[in-house]
């Protein structure tokens, strides 16, 4: 369960998030929707307890922003797959030492490394791209990638923002669907975007930011 309680944000004396109280159970598929610095990239940081609340508490199961320790917070990270728009791949690394790499880092055994990186390439359709360097990848590939290296490690929830924000129609369309995908088998999704179009044919909670705060958008029926 993910749970911000009264939590705001400021910086520099100016109010990013004011007073905002949310939860996302396991398995949902929640929208953060917004302008272009409304404030849905710190919220996400919120959660990822990248960025620590100025008032109130994140609370990521047994985490709680008030008491984390930089160790703890490296726990936390394990259970949770990141997806970043300007995708952070390792240009000097083939694609399947991208997605091993948390697996390394984190000591898991070689052999089920090379397992889990290839099970992730596969489901994101990248398994004979795997020797390729990122710079080798159209967009589109790049952030297939990008999603198998957050679901290596079955994440209990997926924090996606604006994935398909530097995508054409297509490409955004096929990142979405993987999304949905990795939802129905149990990940939790919290996707940042301003891809209306994705939204409003597709199900899932709507949360919106504006003027610092949250409100939820019930759907149209």
């Amino acid at each position: 369960m993910i749970t911000l309680t009264n939590v705001s944000v400021a910086y520099n004396e100016h109010d990013i998030l004011t007073d905002v109280s949310l939860q996302v159970k396991p398995g949902e598929f929640v929208f953060i929707i917004g302008q272009t610095g409304s404030g849905k990239s710190t919220l996400l940081k919120l959660l990822y307890m990248d960025l620590l609340p100025t008032k109130g508490t994140v609370a990521i199961g047994k985490h709680y922003s008030s008491t984390i320790t930089p160790r703890e917070k490296a726990t936390l990270r394990r259970s949770l797959g990141i997806v970043f728009q300007d995708y952070r791949l390792l240009d000097d690394r083939s694609i399947y030492e991208n997605v091993a790499f948390p697996l390394e880092v984190t000591g898991v055994r070689r052999r089920d490394i090379k397992r889990k990186a290839l099970r992730a390439l596969t489901d994101v359709g990248l398994s004979h791209q795997r020797h390729r360097k990122p710079q080798e990848l159209s967009g589109g590939e790049q952030q297939r990638a990008v999603l198998a290296r957050a679901m290596v490690n079955s994440p209990d929830f997926l924090l996606a923002d604006e994935p398909t924000g530097n995508l054409d129609p297509a490409s955004a369309k096929d990142i979405f669907q993987l999304l949905q995908t990795f939802n129905t088998r149990g990940t939790g999704v919290i996707m940042a975007t301003h891809n209306y179009d994705l939204v409003h044919t597709s199900e899932g909670r709507l949360v919106k930011i504006e003027d610092g705060r949250v409100t939820e958008i019930a759907r149209a029926t």
